[in-house]
């Protein structure tokens, strides 16, 4: 069986194990603390992040998203449309789910690392700037959930339950329709729930 290096409060961890999860690919769940930086994962990934995906022959897939197309080509199309524009679609989703996270992953490190009289606040300021610009777009036309959805809108969820951890009660602030889409998720998924970063 497949090995999964991850965090429970990553989202990037999160979204792959939604993924796993929905295409009914069975992995064993492997958690990590990266700032202790154990062999396994640095002979997984030289560069220590998460999530990895350790195959049964050996072979290591890092990123996330590298992961879920690994995930999509295993599952014969679980997590991708094969139309070529709704897949885009998916991409694009998913790629703008993960940069949120990025984002918010550059504030929570520049706290954490930093003495706070050394904290940057304009950098702060900007990741947050394109935070809230990305969760503008997504609220004024959040993504359909019909019964079969793809890799993107798991990044999506796992991308605001990441947001809901780390800054609650400030990303959804004017943001009610992506709220209610996040619930509607829950709702619809129950079984991709306990996935959601905590």
């Amino acid at each position: 069986m497949p090995k999964l290096l991850y965090a429970s409060t990553s989202p990037y961890s999160s979204k792959v194990r939604m993924a796993a999860a929905y295409a009914g690919i069975a992995v064993d769940l492997v958690p990590i603390k990266t700032e202790e930086k154990p062999a396994d994962l640095m002979i997984a990934n030289p560069l220590g992040k998460i999530p990895v995906l350790v195959l049964e022959d050996g072979r290591s897939i890092h990123d996330s998203r590298a992961i879920t197309q690994h995930l999509n080509r295993s599952s014969k199309n679980a997590l991708f449309p094969r139309n070529p524009d709704k897949r885009l679609e998916a991409e694009v989703l998913e790629a703008l789910a993960d940069g949120i996270c990025d984002c918010a992953l550059s504030m929570v490190y520049e706290r954490r690392t930093r003495p706070e009289e050394m904290v940057y606040q304009p950098w702060l300021d900007r990741q947050w700037a394109k935070i809230t610009a990305a969760l503008d777009l997504l609220n004024a036309n959040p993504p359909k959930l019909p019964k079969k959805i793809t890799a993107g809108q798991m990044a999506l969820r796992a991308c605001l339950g990441y947001l809901s951890l780390r800054f609650a009660g400030k990303w959804e602030k004017g943001r009610a329709r992506l709220t209610r889409w996040a619930a509607r998720f829950d709702e619809k998924f129950p079984e991709l729930k306990p996935c959601i970063p905590g």
